[in-house]
């Protein structure tokens, strides 16, 4: 035997936490400790054990066991989140704030798919085998959730409209995109361009309709020729807006609105290679305000969403109906602000709250 074998024989075997272990360490019951771990807890723990039980999780690492709650109660640990996108940084908070709100009695499942398609409802069905405790759908459309008819605990996020076929987290993006087209028109602008995303979901199509019609009582003309549509991501929109800017500066568009801060880069850049100056010579927009659009050259003007926000009621609404609590009544509703930067006006940046709802 080499030393090698015989330090994988000594090595000692990490030892399993137990219930036990973590209600020793927090000094309460294996009772409380199970409360506190599937979320049992409102009414039977006081808040006081609830902290030192969940200290006590996150000290010593333990996890529920999984195998055995299913068997117990037929579903599983798992919540599965369906996005269109998880190479966007924007998905990247909501899942952040998902994973804040469930806590570590649940596991976070992703079912994703390229950029500029959605999960087919076969696929996410597929995964019903695991029979998960609940399902969370960020960004779907209406025939999305029709043929999917989930038997599982199900809340839609970013998905105005569409309340109707499950408990929804929304985003303002109405008021976002009404508060871009009167910034844009207030500096001045009257012939307008629009960049959207080929995914066909909801929240991006009132974003663009909420656009239109505010720059059209406004006196924005963005005529249908003037409304491309490519995947969310930087390179297709550069290209996309490579092949139309000759025909938009011969019709003196001086503004481009994008669905997407990716798009907005996409535009940005392209701009750059042709030329343009920026906000002199054309003003671009985008929504989602991810981080690098603080710091671009020039700063982008983007219709800020709260994400981190958006994943953590969510995941909220969610744990409330896999426990049989009752949802806040109308829905939730999150509201959205429009961050002015340098890729519209020369002036000082600025926040402008979008109107209350």
């Amino acid at each position: 035997m080499d030393s090698g074998e015989q330090v994988q024989q000594q090595r000692p075997r990490p030892r399993r936490v137990t219930a036990a272990m973590v209600a020793a360490r927090a000094g309460v019951s294996v009772a409380t400790v199970s409360l506190v771990a599937n979320g049992k807890t409102a009414g039977r723990v006081a808040e006081d054990n609830i902290s030192r039980v969940r200290d006590a999780i996150a000290e010593l690492g333990y996890v529920v066991d999984g195998i055995g709650s299913s068997l117990a109660k037929g579903v599983s640990s798992v919540v599965i989140l369906v996005a269109p996108d998880i190479s966007n940084p924007f998905f990247a908070k909501v899942i952040a704030g998902v994973r804040e709100s469930l806590g570590p009695q649940y596991q976070l499942l992703l079912s994703v798919t390229e950029a500029g398609e959605f999960p087919k409802a076969d696929d996410v069905r597929r995964l019903m085998s695991l029979r998960p405790a609940g399902l969370l759908v960020d960004a779907p459309n209406a025939g999305f959730l029709e043929d999917l008819a989930s038997p599982s605990p199900l809340v839609l996020l970013d998905a105005p409209g569409l309340e109707a076929y499950a408990p929804s987290v929304n985003l303002d993006v109405a008021s976002g995109a009404r508060q871009l087209a009167a910034h844009l028109a207030d500096a001045g602008h009257r012939e307008a361009a629009y960049v959207d995303s080929v995914t066909g979901t909801e929240t991006f199509a009132v974003r663009r309709a909420a656009f239109l019609s505010e720059a059209a009582a406004r006196g924005i003309t963005v005529t249908p020729e003037r409304i491309i549509s490519t995947t969310i991501d930087v390179g297709e929109a550069a290209a996309a807006f490579a092949h139309a800017w000759p025909e938009w500066q011969h019709a003196g568009v001086t503004a481009v609105a994008c669905a997407t801060d990716t798009h907005a880069y996409g535009v940005l850049q392209e701009a750059r290679v042709e030329g343009v100056r920026i906000p002199e010579e054309l003003a671009v927009a985008g929504f989602d305000d991810l981080p690098y659009s603080a710091t671009s050259n020039p700063g982008l003007t983007s219709v800020h969403l709260p994400a981190t926000a958006l994943g953590q009621r969510a995941g909220e609404q969610l744990r409330l109906l896999m426990e049989g609590k009752p949802l806040e009544h109308g829905g939730v509703t999150l509201e959205t602000s429009l961050v002015v930067r340098g890729s519209t006006t020369a002036s000082p940046a600025g926040h402008l709250p979008a109107a209350s709802r």
